[in-house]
């Protein structure tokens, strides 16, 4: 096998290297949002149904970068620990969500340890450097 080729996938492959930073950071959030019992992917759930007026569990999907049926085990879950509400699907699979008091009062507990949490990120990598690459993101996630 050819050694020089396998360090090329270590070395360059963008794939690779966002995996690894992307688990980097789940790691990270999810610790600091432990104490509530919350993941980073349920706080940002929260945070898009608490902000945004969504219109389908596919728009939230493609809003978020998720694959749909991963979103709706995630929304199932939320649903059942009393954090959200999901009215039934109507004309064109729509289906209102809402944050219950108690997910309200979740997400509110939430922000100052997801805060603390990216204050840490952004010091550890700088802030002008996440500031250039928060937009190189989101281009490689939705272009």
């Amino acid at each position: 096998m050819d050694t020089s080729a396998l360090k090329n996938v270590y070395e360059n492959c963008a794939c690779y290297r966002a995996r690894a930073a992307a688990r980097r950071l789940t790691r990270d959030y999810d610790d600091a949002l432990k104490p509530l019992g919350l993941k980073i992917t349920q706080f940002t759930v929260l945070a898009v149904i608490a902000g945004f007026e969504s219109t389908s569990i596919t728009s939230m999907a493609n809003e978020l970068a998720m694959e749909r049926t991963s979103l709706v085990r995630t929304l199932e879950l939320m649903e059942r620990n009393g954090w959200i509400t999901m009215g039934p699907e109507g004309f064109r699979r729509e289906r209102k969500m809402s944050l219950t008091q108690q997910g309200e009062e979740l997400l509110e507990q939430a922000l100052p340890l997801w805060q603390g949490a990216q204050n840490q990120f952004e010091k550890r990598v700088d802030t002008n450097v996440w500031q250039q690459a928060k937009h190189w993101l989101l281009d490689v996630a939705f272009k």
